[in-house]
């Protein structure tokens, strides 16, 4: 991987493609972008909350203060010119005590305001703000609190109220954080399960201990199952909401791409965060076309699931299948029989009305959606396996190469029950290693570029180059014999 440090080639393609998800607006956070950055937004017409690092910790001392004013300084200056800049953003989390071993609001406070004012001085023509500290919401020009609703705390469907709560204390009220993690690749028949167990009316804020998977209240962040199918369902509901919310002024997700983090070992992709729309490689996930579907103009479809090669169920079970688009009506072919027109209301929760009911056996299904927006139509397929087998406890590991080409070869391992059906909703971890004149490609913090992963729906993928020689290569998983494949 490249770790932070991003060629040109990708920054340029990064932002690309936030625009042709519909992105109009960006938080840079949490520290002062590249040029690079600030010159795409401008060509792109992307608005911009730029911002210094005072993330986190409370206050420091002298240094750390003077550091703080130096380095608005040199933002402000250094891209004053960039008409894609609306707000100086002063800080982030600031609330948040631990970093030093003082803790005191009102100097925290009083520095707040002389960053306020140092902003103002350098550039009076725009606002400055920050991003959760209740008690020092009053000293910038908008304020945006902590809302996670569905993931750190409280369930999706309260994200409404609770942001109108917050718009109500505020003056000038922004959103900028906001999603949940997904772990590419992996999908759920009942992704909303975990709701179940959360208490409602308790708030949406994010607060000690709520990053962790373990102890502490009930939450969705600890005690779901991580799915795409969970995050697409907890977007969906954002999205629709958003469009019945006309005192929001906007929204920021949190973030575009999945990132690296010293911290989260115990992640499916261990030390990354995963509440990309994108993998670190520009991977789509499944949310990237749900963002499309509400916020692009020219027509697009996409079926759910196409990284989801075997659904799960009884024989003849209805299963859902869901379609994000923006096209005023969409039919649906399974196997090449229409299931019929369905028409899109965006308040018609979930996928905005475009679900069908389709009642499954055990093999193999060809979906196809035609949607149509005036006379333009467009089109989707994919194809899934549907296994009605039940299977007991992981047992066993099959690992076999699925593809080849131009010298990378596609390896897959997949968990058994001692029967040998397949455990669709394992989540093992599993370590790739290699001997050999081979090599892993590995170090690239995604769901198929890691020595280490939980493995998605029982399966995991990892690339090898051959170096058109010889080599061993091993999966290795907990309680479960090691599997070898030599190449």
């Amino acid at each position: 991987g490249v770790g932070a440090a991003m060629t040109e080639e990708m920054i340029i393609t990064e932002m690309k493609m936030m625009k042709e998800m519909g992105v109009n607006f960006i938080r840079l956070g949490h520290y002062q972008q590249s040029r690079i950055v600030l010159d795409a937004c401008d060509s792109l017409g992307i608005l911009v909350w730029e911002e210094i690092p005072w993330c986190r910790g409370g206050l420091g001392g002298p240094i750390y203060q003077a550091q703080a004013k130096r380095m608005l300084t040199n933002m402000i200056e250094q891209h004053y010119n960039h008409p894609s800049i609306i707000i100086w953003g002063l800080g982030n989390e600031n609330d948040w005590p631990g970093d030093f071993e003082e803790f005191d609001k009102e100097k925290i406070r009083t520095f707040m305001k002389e960053l306020n004012n140092l902003s103002h001085q350098l550039d009076p023509s725009r606002s400055t703000a920050i991003r959760r500290c209740d008690f020092c919401r009053d000293i910038v020009d908008v304020y945006s609190p902590s809302i996670w609703a569905g993931w750190y705390r409280g369930d999706y469907t309260e994200y409404k109220d609770v942001s109108l709560a917050e718009f109500n204390k505020s003056d000038r009220f922004l959103h900028v954080e906001w999603g949940g993690d997904s772990h590419a690749r992996r999908h759920s028949e009942n992704p909303d399960n975990a709701l179940s167990k959360i208490k409602k009316g308790g708030g949406a804020d994010e607060r000690a201990g709520d990053a962790s998977l373990y102890g502490g209240a009930a939450r969705v962040s600890k005690d779901g199952d991580w799915s795409e199918s969970y995050i697409a369902n907890l977007i969906d509901w954002h999205l629709k909401e958003q469009e019945t919310m006309p005192w929001l002024s906007g929204t920021a997700y949190w973030p575009f791409k999945d990132f690296s983090t010293p911290i989260r070992p115990e992640n499916p992709v261990p030390y990354v965060n995963q509440k990309g729309v994108v993998e670190r490689d520009f991977t789509r996930k499944e949310a990237f076309y749900i963002f499309q579907s509400y916020w692009i103009n020219t027509p697009m479809v996409h079926i759910y699931g196409h990284t989801w090669p075997v659904r799960w169920g009884d024989e003849g079970e209805e299963k859902m299948v869901k379609v994000y688009s923006n096209c005023d009506e969409a039919e649906l072919f399974v196997n090449g029989k229409s299931y019929g027109v369905k028409k899109r209301n965006s308040q018609d929760f979930p996928a905005a009305g475009l679900r069908w009911q389709v009642p499954m056996n055990k093999g193999k299904y060809t979906f196809k959606v035609i949607a149509k927006k005036g006379k333009v139509s467009v089109t989707d397929e994919i194809t899934q396996e549907y296994q009605t087998e039940k299977w007991g406890k992981p047992a066993q590991m099959k690992f076999n190469k699925i593809d080849e080409k131009d010298g990378v070869a596609t390896l897959e391992v997949k968990m058994f029950d001692d029967k040998g059906v397949l455990c669709l909703d394992a989540i093992n971890l599993v370590a790739f290693d290699l001997v050999g004149d081979g090599e892993l490609v590995i170090n690239q913090g995604t769901s198929t570029g890691s020595s280490k992963v939980q493995l998605y729906n029982g399966r995991a993928v990892i690339k090898m180059k051959t170096n058109n020689k010889k080599s061993i290569v091993s999966v290795k998983t907990e309680g479960i014999p090691t599997v070898f494949l030599n190449l």
